[in-house]
This record gives structure tokens, sequence and C-alpha cells, in this order.
């Protein structure tokens, strides 16, 4: 039986894509997009949890070159997708450049971040999610990270408070931040950010409350009502402060709340 090794055969095979190209036109951004993945997010902590990420790998290519390797960005991929991690996504990109001989391009991917969560009274835990994005563009020496964050909170209306015999109206809030770190820094960890958002909502939301951890934060969100302007200038001051303390480049925050009384949402922006 003649058994070929396969990595000969592969060195006797033209590489199409390393050839010159005659028209001697470079190309800004040459990759794959929207490549579903299973990955492994390691959290700040060590802790890690799985999910599904959706990934944009790009690359620019050279005038004189015809095309790139696409297979390298799914083999890049497959060998670090159990290893993702804040820490790791610097050197996840500068291999990326290497591996396909690029001084610039663009990774980018989404992903739901699982985070366990204990109930204030009752101590059952359970898992919360939260939308992260993150994108990483530039050279290699001089690489930036965006990292977008969605944080679903609790929001109580000041106003229906204060004129209301009993009770006051309530609604779930979206707090959107993207911030961006300084060229070769890291941005915070997305758990510090959705922690300060949080923190800074009439009350955080949970997974799972029994009734004496539902009785927690109802009366947490009636004693700390919030506008949409009031919550939105509340995480920004967190978010300026990590700026000024050159941990972010800067930031782009938007709270949207969903109003329980009306059919329109509410929303406030602050770009800093």
């Amino acid at each position: 039986m003649n058994l070929r090794d396969p990595n000969t055969e592969l060195l006797k095979m033209p590489d199409v894509q390393s050839s010159e190209d005659e028209r001697h036109i470079a190309i800004e951004r040459v990759g794959i997009r929207a490549l579903r993945y299973p990955v492994l997010w390691h959290g700040e902590h060590g802790q890690s949890a799985g999910s599904v990420a959706t990934f944009s790998m790009a690359v620019g290519l050279s005038a004189d070159r015809k095309g790139t390797h696409m297979s390298r960005f799914v083999a890049l991929l497959d060998e670090h997708a159990q290893k993702l991690s804040l820490t790791g996504l610097l050197p996840l990109y500068r291999e990326m450049l290497t591996r396909l001989d690029a001084t610039q391009g663009e990774l980018q991917f989404s992903l739901p971040m699982f985070m366990r969560k204990v109930a204030p009274a009752s101590g059952v835990s359970s898992f919360m999610d939260y939308e992260l994005s993150w994108r990483l563009s530039g050279s290699a020496d001089a690489a930036r990270i965006t990292l977008n964050v969605l944080v679903p909170v609790t929001s109580l209306c000041p106003c229906s408070k204060a004129i209301s015999e009993y009770g006051a109206h309530n609604q779930r809030s979206h707090v959107r931040m993207s911030v961006v770190a300084a060229p070769g820094n890291l941005p915070p960890a997305p758990e510090a950010l959705i922690r300060m958002a949080e923190s800074q909502a009439s009350s955080e939301l949970y997974g799972l409350l029994k009734r004496v951890d539902e009785k927690v934060v109802t009366e947490r969100a009636y004693d700390n009502p919030k506008f949409v302007e009031d919550l939105a200038r509340d995480v920004a001051a967190g978010l300026i402060d990590w700026r000024e303390r050159g941990q972010i480049e800067s930031f782009s925050l938007e709270v949207e709340n969903f109003e329980s009384i009306h059919n329109h949402s509410a929303f406030a922006q602050i770009i800093g």
C-alpha cells in the first residue's frame, strides 16, 4: 500500500493566494464574517463560562498579493476559542496579523457573557447574561480595543413616586456602554463595567429570586428612584473617572428606559 504524506502533497500544491497580482491594487480589509463558534470566556478572577460567539476577522492585503489565506482565520480561532479572556485579546490579534502576514487588520466578535449572581436575601444563585462585543483594529504595536457592554437594570420614576399616594411606576432599562482603550492598552474588565452600571441603577436584576428577595429589590428600587437622565449621568461619572485615570481613552453611553406606562421608550446619551 502506497501511503502518501499529506504534508509532502501540500508542498507540491501551488499556493495561488500568495502569487503576485498584476493589478497592484491594495485591499483595505479582506477576511471572513458571521462565523459562529463555541467559546469559553475566562473572567477577571479566572472563572469561566461557555458561550457562542459570532466573529468577523480581516486583514489588509498588499497590492502585490493575489489573496489571503482564509482558512488560517478559522484555524487560529479554533486554537484560541476555549481560552478567550481580556488579557488574551491583544496576543490573539497580533498572532492573527503574523499568521496572515499583514500589518493591519480587524477582529470583531460578540457573545452573551454569563455571570453567576447571588440573590440579596435568600442567597440562591443563578446566571445573568450580558451582551458583549469587542473590536480590535490597527497595527500589532498600536492595536486599539473597543468594548461594548449592554447591562439590563431596573429604574423607578422619581416623579411617579413624588405625586402618587402609593406606588410608583418602574421599568427595565438598558445601559449601553462603549469604551475605547488607548492604543496597546486594555480597557476595564467587562465585569467591572457591569458592576458599576448596576450599582447606579434603582436596582440590579437577577436570574432567580425568592419572595424575600423580591421584597428587597422592590423596596430598594423604591428607595432609589432615578430618571433616565439621572442614571445616564451617574454611570457617566464612573466612566469619566476611568478616563481621567487613563484606563480608557473615550466612551459613549446610552441609557434607554422601556416605559411601563407609555408605548414608547425614553433615552439619554452622553459621549466623553
